[in-house]
């Protein structure tokens, strides 16, 4: 049916209500898939640990990641642990133990393993710091005196 003042034709009520319905069926999708969905099982656990874990053998994969028999023991006894209670934190501090700090795959943030995390950011912050000191020094020079000769080259070019 066209409308009476653009002529243009209108879309129909029911299609209307079906977009409407779409967009409701849409949005009762997405808030039960966002529903909590309860505790890791110990698998997904001790995967999640894993992830964390350097292979020691390859060097360049997580533990989770490579198929080297290091790894698959790492793997194994992350699960036996996960299974027997252990939290998190006493997996990886057993695994550094045994492996040394060179097995996490992110450096701790506490102690001197934050200088890994903290030098970057300070290094960061003084370059820019020392790029705004080299710009204002820079704008603040007294300017050149330009000859005569150099001043007729510039309005020669910019008649061009």
């Amino acid at each position: 049916m066209p409308d009476a003042r653009t002529g243009a034709a209108r879309p129909a009520r029911s299609h209307l209500w079906a977009w409407a319905l779409m967009a409701l069926v849409l949005v009762g999708a997405l808030a039960i898939g966002r529903g909590d969905p309860g505790p890791p099982s110990d698998a997904q656990r001790a995967h999640d640990i894993a992830t964390e874990i350097r292979c020691p053998t390859c060097r360049g994969l997580s533990a989770a990641d490579s198929d080297a028999p290091s790894s698959q023991a790492i793997r194994d006894e992350i699960l036996r642990r996960v299974q027997a209670g252990q939290t998190d934190g006493e997996i990886r501090a057993y695994l550094v133990s045994r492996y040394t700090v060179d097995i996490l795959l992110n450096p701790e943030r506490h102690g001197v393993a934050v200088l890994v995390w903290a030098l970057p950011i300070v290094a960061g912050i003084a370059a820019l710091g020392a790029l705004i000191l080299a710009f204002r020094r820079w704008r603040a020079s007294p300017g050149v005196a330009v000859s005569a000769g150099d001043q007729a080259l510039v309005d020669e070019a910019l008649r061009r």
